[in-house]
């Protein structure tokens, strides 16, 4: 099932200044889900077939980290941390724009510096609006989503404008005007320090969700309260235990279901029933869309209301940060999603 963009996905541009900075930090994550959706449209435009499962899990746990960064996003520890940090930056403009009163820069760097606070201060004020409208539980202002995107496009503007100045005025500035000329440098190079960071980051991320998924949901597993399935309500899921073709003690049954049988990767039995039911595995879907690990002889399995089956170890974890099936939705706690939802 395609994820698709929500309301609060504003396109911002990368290179951000004062404010922006924060903007560029929450957009991290943004930017690593939005490169799988648009790796996964490229993929259905290009052909026909079905997509393959371990990209859907992937897009679900990418959709996941942003809705769980957002929240981390406008928690009261990072609020406070992103307004004592403009507030630095605020401070040091106004001491050095008092400092440097007799300095005449040849270029008006003393106007950027000033432009670059106020930047701090909207900036400021949208944070504070956006974290009691989720403290209240309001519904969001487009005015504030507006007013914060024209000052993170003004930002970059701004950069790209000091930038100049600061180019332009040359070996003069530096000695004519110091302390101006050095505190424009200063932020200039926090703020592509912060682009450069929140890059890789978005990069790593992106890597992991793709190559190392189990080590996202570790770490989700670890440091996010329950919000999903409780450990009772994971028990009850029906767990199956694996067994390769191969290797499987084999009963008497007629030549098509021997056939059947010998075309497929393994076999699922119930664990725990003393008339445990049984699944013949295609050898392509015989591997856990989690991990993306063929499943091994033995290995316990855990199959969800909808069908859907994974090793234990990855989806139960899952399930505890969000009680929803990574492939088709379905939630395991309210059966009557599945009837109403869309199967993959």
């Amino acid at each position: 099932m395609p994820i698709e963009t929500t309301e609060n996905d504003d396109a911002r541009p990368l290179i951000l200044t004062g404010g922006g900075r924060s903007s560029v930090r929450r957009q991290g994550l943004r930017e690593a889900a939005r490169l799988l959706r648009h790796a996964s449209s490229g993929r259905r435009r290009m052909t026909t077939m079905m997509r393959e499962p371990s990209m859907l899990v992937r897009e679900s746990a990418a959709e996941q980290l942003e809705e769980r960064q957002s929240d981390w996003a406008y928690s009261k520890p990072v609020v406070v941390l992103d307004f004592v940090w403009n507030l630095a930056f605020i401070a040091v403009a106004a001491a050095v724009l008092v400092l440097s009163s007799v300095e005449k820069p040849n270029t008006p760097l003393r106007a950027w510096t000033v432009g670059y606070g106020l930047q701090c201060v909207v900036h400021m004020v949208c944070v504070c609006v956006e974290y009691r409208r989720r403290s209240n539980r309001s519904p969001s202002k487009s005015f504030t989503k507006h007013l914060e995107s024209a000052n993170t496009m003004f930002s970059f503007i701004w950069w790209i404008i000091g930038f100049y100045w600061v180019s332009s005025g040359g070996q003069e500035l530096a000695q004519g005007s110091p302390q101006l000329y050095w505190l424009c440098i200063v932020f200039l190079g926090f703020d592509v320090f912060f682009v450069v960071l929140c890059i890789a980051l978005a990069c790593v991320i992106g890597i992991a969700v793709c190559c190392c998924l189990p080590c996202i949901i570790a770490v989700l597993y670890a440091v996010v309260e329950q919000e999903g399935a409780s450990k009772e309500d994971i028990d009850q899921l029906t767990k199956f235990k694996f067994r390769k073709v191969g290797e499987y003690e084999k009963h008497t049954v007629d030549e098509e279901d021997e056939q059947a049988k010998g075309d497929s990767g393994g076999v699922m039995t119930e664990c725990g029933t003393d008339s445990p039911l049984q699944h013949t595995l295609p050898h392509e879907d015989a591997e856990c869309c989690i991990c993306l690990s063929a499943y091994a002889d033995e290995t316990e399995l855990r199959e969800l209301p909808c069908g859907h089956h994974f090793h234990c170890s990855c989806v139960d974890k899952w399930l505890y940060i969000n009680a929803t099936c990574p492939l088709c939705k379905y939630n395991i706690l309210k059966n009557s999603n599945y009837e109403d939802g869309e199967e993959v």
